[in-house]
């Protein structure tokens, strides 16, 4: 989600704007197939290159989704909308509506939203039996924003119980708390990593009894010296997690300019470093998708292993500005690097 320092009255709110391209891409169709051709394992792709989504069908507006493979094999997705919208899919193809996370409002928000019912970016994951679903309240160019905790034992509509702040963020401070991703370690210790501008992104660690913070340390991650950047994902495979980040900007339709970039690390706080050695903390960022063709500013990505195959999912926009889900396989490369295919 793209919130920068300027103020929101300088351009169309950001509810204005999602809500826009969300109703309007609500119950588009699409079948953009995607490239079944891999590219050069060691080479970085270029833009025009890169594959169109794979074919999704039904209800696929969305924006900033996060999926969540359910013990039935089902798929839930929650994405940013009015009290967090929320929809599922028994293939990863079809996509159905499936309501808001909280039907009856989330009054408890308001304090940052400026009275919005529009909550943003959510994280979904499946731990200890129930799942939780890690939100942000927030209004376009501000960082007095937090990010909230929610569980639910089956994750449907109106079954979540929302249990408070996780992390939250004011004026005075130097980072913007949205944008929450959770990731287990392999020591099954629990980190979110969020953050969006400002002095970059961060991560905190969790106490799996709570969902909560487990302390006051706040690790620095990523950023490019009060630049764009946000959306973090981190994921771990072999001996190394990924952290994938969204560059630019996101929320101008087609003039949108996200891109997805990627970086890794032996230790899940970092350092994050590049394919060339550039830290992420200084800027660094390898690009493995960008706008091509009608596809418009990819970004907000989540990455998940499937049954089939490493997923890359993310929201992009139709020539028409519309805001759409796109979904492609992850591949990787003999040196570990991941590329869409």
């Amino acid at each position: 989600m793209s919130k920068n320092r300027r103020r929101a009255g300088a351009r169309p709110s950001r509810r204005r704007l999602l809500g826009g391209l969300l109703t309007a891409g609500a119950l588009a169709m699409t079948s953009l197939a995607g490239a079944t051709g891999l590219p050069s394992a060691a080479a970085e792709v270029q833009a025009a290159d890169y594959p169109n989504p794979g074919a999704v069908t039904g209800d696929i507006g969305v924006h900033d989704p996060t999926f969540v493979k359910r013990p039935s094999g089902d798929y839930l997705v929650a994405h940013t909308g009015d009290n967090i919208a929320l929809k599922t899919s028994t293939d990863r193809t079809a996509f159905r509506n499936a309501g808001s996370a909280f039907p009856n409002g989330a009054p408890w928000t308001t304090e940052y939203t400026g009275g919005s019912r529009n909550l943003w970016a959510p994280h979904l994951t499946y731990q200890n039996g129930q799942y939780y679903l890690y939100y942000s309240a927030s209004s376009f160019g501000s960082n007095h924003s937090a990010i909230f905790l929610a569980t639910s034992p089956s994750g449907d509509s109106g079954t979540w119980t929302d249990r408070g702040v996780v992390v939250e963020s004011q004026q005075s401070d130097d980072f913007n708390a949205i944008d929450p991703d959770l990731v287990v370690d392999d020591d099954g210790r629990w980190w979110l990593s969020f953050g969006s501008f400002w002095s970059g992104l961060k991560m905190v660690e969790i106490d799996p009894s709570t969902g909560k913070r487990a302390d006051g340390t706040m690790h620095a991650i990523a950023g490019r010296g009060g630049g764009a950047i946000e959306a973090p994902t981190v994921f771990k495979r072999g001996d190394y997690y990924y952290l994938f980040v969204s560059f630019d900007l996101c929320c101008r339709g087609a003039d949108s300019t996200y891109r997805v970039m990627v970086g890794r690390a032996t230790s899940v706080t970092g350092p994050y470093y590049d394919r060339n050695g550039v830290a992420m903390n200084s800027g660094g960022g390898t690009e493995i998708l960008a706008g091509h063709g009608s596809i418009n500013g990819p970004g907000h990505q989540d990455v998940f292993a499937d049954s089939d195959n490493d997923i890359l999912a993310y929201h992009y926009y139709a020539d028409d500005g519309r805001s759409l889900l796109g979904i492609n396989w992850l591949g990787w490369d003999a040196e570990g690097w991941p590329y869409v295919h």
